[in-house]
């Protein structure tokens, strides 16, 4: 195994003490449903949603803070809408990891459509790293497990604290996938990336100011915007793709877009090639809004540390 690789957990008896048997249920709970039709799912996982917008008025806040933030000239009715629907996005989202940790490949398979293969299938035949620029949509875990059938990826992990669950949640993550990165570990992936691997990273998220340029991110003009895009995307052989995947409204499964390799990025000029990664995720996430995950502080720190927080 590579020394960059995140090394797999494996079941401890300790597992069996009286701490872990909550986590016990709510797993037994997860797979239990996760055999259940998949519409039949879907329709559970709104419930799910809907008690938590009517309970988790913390992250309720948050969510339509940060709608207002992106969307100043939208009406109330409408981001209601969106807050509503998001909410009921992410009551699926539960129930889509126990899909994505569990569901055989025969089942994935016949949920997914892929647009856009072909992009990569000539990259990898000129032996090109190939970096996935993604979102943090709320289908997340089913994504990962879609996107690995149609092209097995290496990525960025961030391991669970309960180690339980990190038990479960890195083998359902690492299904269909080559093999996983922890999420400081910026040399493995510029190793995977040199060695023709395709690599996804998601720089949509307020990951401090270190290593951050405040750009426009939708009407926020100053948006906390990670580099590290650029450190990835610069390294030699590499060519850039977005990827952009999506749950049908249909009831279907799911999308997943991989978009012709950006043309002339990176460039020399560090902040007009990270105002043009947030000008694309700008334009995937407005294709399903209501599946972003809003729930983020994404507007955390600000361009001034004495400036006061956009979220109280």
């Amino acid at each position: 195994m590579s020394k960059n690789k995140v090394p797999q957990p494996n079941f401890k008896l300790s597992f069996l003490l009286p701490k872990y048997w909550l986590t016990w249920v709510g797993v037994i709970i997860l797979y239990s449903i996760s055999w259940l039709p998949y519409k039949l799912q879907l329709a559970l996982g709104r419930m799910i949603g809907k008690l938590f917008l009517k309970f988790g008025s913390s992250r309720k806040k948050i969510a339509l803070k940060n709608l207002e933030l992106c969307f100043p000239e939208m009406s109330d009715n409408e981001k209601q809408s969106i807050l509503k629907r998001n909410f009921e996005n992410t009551g699926i989202a539960l129930l889509e990891t126990g899909m994505g940790w569990w569901w055989p490949d025969w089942r994935v398979k016949r949920k997914i459509n892929f647009i856009g293969l072909e992009h990569l299938d000539k990259a990898k035949q000129e032996g090109k790293g190939m970096l996935m620029l993604t979102m943090h949509y709320l289908s997340a875990e089913m994504n990962c497990r879609c996107i690995g059938i149609g092209n097995p990826m290496v990525v960025f992990y961030r391991p669970h604290n309960n180690p339980l669950m990190e038990f479960f949640q890195f083998r359902g993550r690492g299904r269909s996938n080559k093999y996983m990165l922890g999420k400081k570990d910026v040399k493995g992936l510029i190793s995977a990336l040199q060695a023709g691997e395709s690599c996804i990273y998601l720089p949509d998220h307020d990951y401090g100011r270190k290593r951050s340029l405040f750009v426009p991110f939708f009407a926020v003009k100053d948006a906390a915007t990670t580099t590290g895009t650029l450190i990835f995307a610069r390294q030699k052989n590499t060519l850039t793709f977005m990827m952009i995947p999506t749950r049908n409204e249909d009831g279907s499964g799911y999308t997943v877009e991989i978009t012709p390799a950006l043309e002339n990025f990176p460039t020399e000029d560090d902040e007009a090639d990270v105002i043009r990664v947030n000008q694309e995720l700008e334009k995937a996430i407005l294709q399903k809004p209501e599946q972003y995950m809003w729930l983020h502080r994404r507007f955390k720190t600000r361009p001034n540390k004495e400036d006061p927080s956009l979220y109280k």
